[in-house]
């Protein structure tokens, strides 16, 4: 820079040559300040997120189902634990009704969320680690930007199962099956 806006070899710069040093200095000013705008947009937009992916999960804690099913797109998929479980939005909503009509669906806790956006934000995705009544589950969904907001194209939940007891897992789950042929 001090190269740039050296004077011509008189006491004083020349004009041009201070026009070209405040233009360069402008650049660096506009660069640095779309890149903290840019910046700022990416972790409003990761803070949305969270937020809708925690008010979905508290929808279901408080049976409201209007808004637990209107966060999932018309398309949605949600796979739960059993590896019958593969519904669309609808197929779910018919499942989890008389949860939420009793008052009581599910209360999930999550903690643990690693969430990443496409550098468009228009698709996201993530993984959660949730406490449940069946101990510690993970979670993991892709989301869709869309006019009326966010929406989860898919979710899926899965039972975490320690490595120490894989085996024992497999067994109990083998006993299952072979008793339970259709």
């Amino acid at each position: 820079m001090d190269s740039i806006c050296r004077s011509t070899g008189t006491d004083r710069p020349s004009f041009f040559t201070n026009l070209k040093c405040l233009r360069i200095l402008k650049s660096i000013s506009l660069c640095l300040l779309l890149l903290t705008s840019f910046n700022l947009l990416a972790q409003e937009t990761e803070k949305d997120l969270h937020q809708f992916i925690d008010r979905w999960h508290e929808a279901a804690s408080k049976a409201n189902a209007a808004v637990f099913f209107e966060s999932i797109a018309d398309h949605g998929v949600y796979i739960g634990t059993d590896a019958k479980e593969r519904w669309t939005k609808e197929q779910f909503e018919a499942f989890a009704k008389p949860y939420f009509d009793k008052g009581k669906a599910w209360d999930f806790k999550p903690y643990d969320r690693d969430l990443h956006v496409t550098s468009d934000e228009k698709t996201a995705w993530f993984s959660e680690l949730l406490t449940t009544w069946m101990g510690v589950c993970r979670g993991s969904g892709v989301l869709r930007k869309t006019k009326q907001g966010w929406k989860i194209e898919q979710y899926q939940l899965s039972v975490t199962v320690p490595n120490e007891i894989i085996k024992d897992f497999i067994t109990l789950v083998d006993a299952y099956n072979q008793h339970n042929k259709p």
